[in-house]
Parts: structure tokens; C-alpha cells; sequence
């Protein structure tokens, strides 16, 4: 049997679910993904740092609980990221442990509050049941503390014993524990990247209505409030003043002006945490770069180069712009008004 396929099928491939995503990612890619997902939680922490490869002392991502800076016992937690084909044994991590304790132990940091596996394939069932016994989990550290730690932590030997073993005895190995690799996608939905990293298709859109366009001029719209009626008094057909004073020959241009300023400005706010920072801006600059002939070209009128700039706008090709899928010609036209208000667009003839 013949299944109809999509284009989008052939140029791109079967979709990849992002729990099978995530298994592909490079080591350092995952702390990137991880580091994100933290910058989702700003609210507890005071700072995140990602500090994964040589010399990180068995730290990879920090979440500062303190202000670490000039504050020597700061609380932290620590998201030790752990990037297998399958899932962490105890043998791949005893090393981490021990980490953890020895440059606690010479205070090259303070013990953090809490220390957490996060990996792709998650722990695996032994080192989850040692995770959750503390004294069990000490003392398989203590046994594997030769074979898999002493010759591991630094470029030297560093041996269990004398005032090491009697700080490792009294240290709390409850701190220990693991995310799974589920709650931190179910939470990642939430960052700005998801989509770019998963793909997958923005949120619905709400239709805009007079309802949602206020009567009454806003405080965020008077500057290119004020452009337009400059440039309708241009045509010297007319000298308003305030927009009460805006008759019919060119009410209808400036509703439409208005609608499409709050279209845009929808179109700015819905989307703005489901899409990488300056998505929005970019596609702004795209216009723009669109309408600059226009906006070069002297005409008859400011107000024609309104006009003309505003047919320019719909008419520019937006290629690449994830926003070009969701967006409306009422949104260009409110883009120029945008870049009115912003002072990166003059009507005057120049």
C-alpha cells in the first residue's frame, strides 16, 4: 500500500521525538541543553555557569543558589552532566563522587546542597537504588575508591586515608541524587529554543478583533501617531492636529494603520518565548531591508511614502523567518509603524 507523503517528509526526514533527540546530542551539546533548561528555573538560582571540560574540578553545570562572588560559602547545586550510548552505571560516575568530595575537602569549593546525574539514557536501576540508600552508596565509593577514583580525581594518586578518609566518613551522601531526562524535557518546552532544537510548530494564533484595538490612542503608539499626521498635514490638503481632528479621507488609512500596529504587536508578544531571542527583531529588519528603496525614493507626499512603503512591506518575500508561517499582511503593514515609533523610519522626504 502507497502512503501519501509530505514534502517536507522528503526534504526533511522522519520527525525525531525529542527523547530520542536528545541521545544524538554531543557531550558538550547536552550541557548546552541542560544549562538552558536552568535558565528556566532563574527564579531559584542566582546564576547558572557551565563549566564542563578540563579543569572543572567534576562540576559541569552550576546553578549559584548565593552570589558566589567574594562569598566563600556560597550554596549551590551541581547538574553533572553524563552523556552515554546507555544508561550511567556506578562504575561510570564512582569517579565523580570522589570528585566531589576530595576538592570539597581541600575547599577549592564548598559542598553543594544538592548534586544531580542528568543524563540521556538516565541512571540505570543499579545506580538508582544506590542513589536513594545513602550509607549503601557510601560504601560502594569506599570499595571502588582504589580501582576507579585514586588514580582518576587529579594527575596525581589521591588515596583514601588519614584526613580524607575521616572527612569522607562524616560526609552526607544524601546530596546525592539524579533528574530524569523526562522532567527536564517536559520543563525545556518552556525555553525559547525548544522549537529550534526539536522543531515541532508555534501555538496557535488568536484572531485579532476590534475589540482587541483600544479606542483611544495608546501611550506606546503617539510617536508614529504623531508621524502620520505629519504626513497627512504633507499633502497640504489638511492641518490636524490631534486625531480627533482626523476626517474621512483619511480616517480609513489611519484605522488601518492602528490595526495593523496591534497585529504586530500580537504577533511580537505571543511568540517572543517560543522562538530564539531576536527571532522578532530579525524578521523586522527584514522588512525593513524590504522597504529601504522606498523609504530612498522622494515622493509627490510623506504621506505617499507612507503608502507606497506600507505595499512594499506585504510584497516583501520572507524566506527563512520562522514567523513568515504565522504572520498576516496586517503585520507588515503595523511593522512600518513599528519602525515609525522606534525613530527608524522618517516619512519626510529627505
Amino acid at each position: 500500500m502507497i502512503k501519501y507523503t509530505s514534502s517536507s517528509r522528503i526534504i526533511y526526514g522522519q520527525h525525531i521525538i525529542p527523547i530520542k533527540r536528545i541521545e544524538s546530542f554531543y557531550p558538550d551539546e547536552w550541557e548546552e541543553f541542560i544549562e538552558e533548561w536552568l535558565d528556566l528555573k532563574k527564579s531559584i538560582y542566582h546564576s547558572i555557569e557551565k563549566l564542563g571540560g578540563a579543569g572543572d574540578m567534576g562540576r559541569d553545570v552550576v546553578a549559584y543558589i548565593d552570589n558566589p562572588v567574594g562569598n566563600l560559602n556560597y550554596r549551590w547545586d551541581c547538574y553533572q552532566c553524563k552523556h552515554y550510548k546507555s544508561p550511567i552505571t556506578p562504575s561510570n560516575v564512582y569517579c565523580e563522587f570522589a570528585k566531589i568530595i576530595y576538592y570539597s575537602f581541600i575547599k577549592e569549593y564548598p559542598v553543594p546542597q544538592k548534586y544531580y546525574f542528568v543524563a540521556p539514557q538516565d541512571c540505570g536501576t543499579k545506580l538508582s537504588k544506590l542513589l536513594i540508600n545513602p550509607e549503601k552508596l557510601k560504601s560502594e565509593i569506599k570499595e571502588n575508591w582504589e580501582k576507579h577514583c585514586a588514580n582518576q580525581i587529579t594527575n596525581k594518586t589521591i588515596l583514601l586515608e588519614k584526613k580524607l578518609l575521616q572527612y569522607f566518613e562524616k560526609f552526607d551522601f544524601s546530596i546525592f541524587s539524579k533528574v530524569q531526562r523526562k522532567e527536564v524535557l517536559k520543563e525545556h518546552i518552556n525555553h525559547s529554543n525548544h522549537l529550534a532544537r526539536f522543531g515541532g510548530s508555534l501555538p496557535d494564533r488568536p484572531k485579532v478583533t476590534e475589540k482587541d484595538i483600544p479606542v483611544n490612542v495608546q501611550s506606546n503608539e503617539l510617536v508614529y501617531v504623531d508621524n502620520l499626521l505629519k504626513a497627512y498635514n504633507s499633502t497640504g490638503k489638511c492641518k490636524f492636529i490631534k486625531t480627533s481632528d482626523i476626517d474621512k479621507n483619511y480616517l480609513i488609512h489611519f484605522n488601518k494603520a492602528r490595526e495593523g500596529f496591534h497585529f504586530a504587536e500580537q504577533l511580537r508578544v505571543l511568540y517572543r518565548d517560543s522562538l530564539p531571542i531576536n527571532t522578532y527583531e530579525d524578521f523586522q529588519k527584514e522588512i525593513f531591508s524590504g522597504i529601504a528603496n522606498t523609504l530612498l525614493t522622494n515622493h509627490n507626499d510623506s504621506y505617499e511614502k507612507v503608502k507606497m512603503s506600507e505595499d512594499k512591506a506585504q510584497q516583501t518575500q520572507i524566506t527563512s523567518n520562522p514567523l513568515k508561517d504565522v504572520s498576516k499582511p496586517q503585520d507588515r503593514i503595523g511593522i512600518c509603524h513599528q519602525l515609525s515609533n522606534m525613530g527608524k523610519i522618517n516619512w519626510e522626504n529627505e
